[in-house]
């Protein structure tokens, strides 16, 4: 495989699939599966997954919620995302792990970086919810730091859109795709990859980026193999 350790981004809102809140079962089962084809080759998987199909703290924020607790309930909700897709990943037979930048000892094990790595050298999928475990990060922010944490050779961060455009797809017939970009054209040509502090943090650290399209079934195994799916961010 191109790569041995790989840290999968994918949003909350993914999980909807085609529901309108919440969490869709055959969505889950779609990745949990997809997953479970890249495991069965060796690759290493660590996941972290958003809140948006259950809170966005930065919406609460908009509507006169405090900032700091909007944050924290969405963080709560990237907990229950990554409790659904374990519970997926292990109906597939897949030993799994959820550890939460937060506590709830109950549920998830903290966050313990050496702990998370030997995991993943057993062959189980690590699931990081919680976010950063501060308000005012983003789930992307949390995926560019874990993956530099466990020494991941790319971020994977699977969308809805197969790559990157110059402007939006779904609004400009005309936008045109890249194939491969840098940093430094992504931020020249404001182009909205990441927020700006996970894009950074991806940069400082050499850590490429690759934006696919998750929800068409093989992708994932596609992008793994080495095969030009999506886009590539690097240096």
């Amino acid at each position: 495989m191109h790569y041995k350790r790989i840290l999968l981004k994918l949003s909350g809102e993914a999980l909807m699939g085609s529901l309108q809140y919440g969490i869709d079962p055959e969505r889950l089962k779609e990745y949990a599966q997809d997953i479970k084809a890249i495991i069965a080759t060796g690759v290493q998987v660590a996941i972290v997954i958003g809140g948006g199909n259950i809170f966005r703290g930065v919406a609460g924020a908009s509507k006169g919620m405090d900032r700091v607790q909007g944050d924290h309930m969405g963080m709560l909700a990237t907990v229950i995302n990554g409790l659904a897709l374990q519970g997926a990943l292990e109906d597939q037979g897949i030993p799994t792990r959820l550890q939460s930048a937060i506590k709830i000892n109950e549920v998830a094990e903290p966050f313990i970086k050496r702990r998370a790595v030997r995991h993943l050298e057993k062959g189980r999928v690590v699931i990081f919810g919680g976010g950063t475990g501060n308000p005012y990060f983003t789930t992307d922010s949390a995926a560019v730091l874990r993956a530099i944490e466990i020494n991941a050779d790319v971020i994977l961060k699977g969308t809805r859109v197969d790559g990157i455009y110059s402007s939006d797809p779904e609004k400009n017939a005309d936008a045109i795709k890249f194939e491969f970009i840098s940093f430094e054209d992504v931020l020249k040509k404001g182009l909205k990859v990441m927020d700006t502090t996970a894009f950074t943090l991806s940069q400082e650290n050499e850590l490429p980026i690759i934006v696919f399209d998750m929800n068409t079934r093989g992708n994932l195994m596609k992008v793994i193999s080495g095969e030009k799916i999506g886009t590539k961010v690097n240096l």
